[in-house]
């Protein structure tokens, strides 16, 4: 029997969509499902719509629920973490401090990681600190257990735990998907095209992009010289992460040698991102997912989807299945297990201590890149050379960053932090980087953090 383990299972969405697939997957018949969450409310809401989902679809599985980390983590095979600690309702506050003292978008929005929920130095402590705790635990409860990371800071936590830590760690984020959206408005079927992207988590590109004989880089340069000026002029966006194809997603390519995919396009320098009508231009009317307008849809979705999902709870297994009808999901964690438990060999693309993989780039550092999952592990695969520019100016400026996230974190280095902010170009004095810093140490729920860095 396999027992996967779900950390911060209070995340509704994500849950559901693992107990589906997990449902629909025939290879993991039989498998212990360990719900964990320290909000028994919500831990008590999933758990309910799981069990009446898995009774409706027929499925044979075992589901169990516990506030206890220690005792879900017990004896797991599979560890999936999704807690954010704090909640976006503390990056906000942070983020909220931040702006007040003349930091754009908050202190962790920073070049080639503009990412607005993925803390690395400030509010990232907590992040780091739970990771280390979990691994901690899963040394002493199930010492060979792969822990699927989905929470950020993936290339932070990934190589923290690479580096101090003993257990099998991959981490897992859907954005490299974005290679299908830009195969599509090239008129191709993903089905047919061979991909391959490499770097770090949201600084990943296009290193391969073929179909058949055809380079389909040809394709692409073909449609960004005769079609992208209409595109840009004409097209309705979808959403406020609908940038796949966006300004901002050329210009990177042309800047760098090789093509954006998914979370990456939302990165990049300062040219994309000193103000709204800076965004606006790059990412469309939205301004990207990260400006203070589709930062705002996006939150306001999340809150919408949870109250939605949760007012579910208590409905019948088919009231159930026709909000989650019985199609597997996009995401690739149910599939990765089934790869492994049944030794199937496939394909994914994970954030894997990079060992020599890419070159170039330091072998203790997590690089996110295809690979292949059966029972002996992650393989990875040969990856394609990478520009030197693109290593030069975008990985190495981005690696620097985590260095200095690590260290301060590792030895409680305040000056560091402080060092952090004077490399910001929004910092314009000393008095202006300690003030923000000392007002965000003495937010009330970051007594611990101030107790670190004292």
């Amino acid at each position: 029997m396999t027992k996967i383990t779900l950390v911060g299972a209070g995340s509704a969405a994500f849950s559901m969509n693992v107990v589906k697939d997990l449902c629909l997957t025939k290879g993991l018949a039989g498998s212990e499902i360990a719900l964990m969450d320290l909000d028994n409310e919500r831990l008590d809401a999933v758990y309910s719509m799981a069990k009446s989902y898995s009774v409706a679809m027929g499925a044979n599985l075992r589901i169990s629920k516990t506030q206890d980390r220690r005792d879900a983590l017990m004896d797991s095979d599979f560890v999936i973490d999704t807690v954010l600690v704090g909640g976006h309702e503390q990056q906000e506050i942070v983020r909220s401090v931040g702006e007040k003292h003349g930091y754009y978008r908050g202190v962790e929005a920073v070049e080639f990681n503009m990412i607005q929920d993925y803390s690395t130095t400030f509010q990232g402590y907590y992040q780091l600190k739970f990771f280390m705790e979990l691994a901690t635990e899963m040394e002493e409860l199930c010492p060979d257990a792969l822990l699927i990371d989905v929470a950020n800071p993936e290339f932070e936590a990934g190589t923290l735990l690479a580096r101090e830590k003993k257990i099998k760690v991959a981490s897992y984020c859907h954005g490299y998907l974005g290679w299908i959206e830009v195969a599509k408005a090239l008129g191709l079927d993903p089905e047919e095209v061979d991909f391959q992207v490499a770097g770090f988590n949201h600084n990943i590109f296009l290193t391969r992009f073929q179909l058949g004989d055809v380079d389909v880089y040809d394709l692409l340069d073909e449609w960004i010289e005769n079609k992208s000026q209409d595109y840009w002029s004409n097209y309705k966006q979808k959403n406020e992460f609908d940038i796949h194809l966006s300004r901002a997603a050329v210009d990177m390519h042309k800047l760098y040698g090789l093509f954006p995919i998914g979370d990456t396009v939302r990165s990049g320098s300062w040219k994309y991102h000193y103000d709204l009508k800076t965004k606006q231009y790059w990412y469309g009317e939205f301004g990207g997912p990260d400006s203070e307008i589709g930062w705002a849809r996006y939150l306001n979705t999340v809150k919408e989807r949870t109250e939605k999902i949760f007012a579910l709870a208590g409905h019948s297994g088919s009231e159930l299945l026709s909000d989650f009808p019985p199609v597997k999901s996009r995401e690739q964690i149910v599939p990765l297990i089934d790869s492994i438990v049944n030794d199937r060999g496939e394909r994914f693309v994970l954030g894997v201590r990079n060992d020599s993989a890419v070159a170039g780039l330091p072998s203790d550092v997590v690089v996110e890149i295809p690979v292949q999952a059966n029972q002996k592990g992650l393989s990875p695969e040969k990856i394609e050379p990478i520009p030197e520019r693109l290593t030069r100016m975008v990985l190495f400026p981005r690696l620097v960053r985590l260095e200095m996230a690590l260290e301060a974190f590792l030895k409680g280095d305040r000056s560091l932090l402080l060092e952090i902010l004077y490399r910001d170009r929004r910092t314009v004095s000393d008095v202006q980087a300690r003030q923000v810093l000392d007002e965000i140490l003495t937010l009330p729920f970051n007594e611990q953090m101030r107790k670190h860095y004292s």
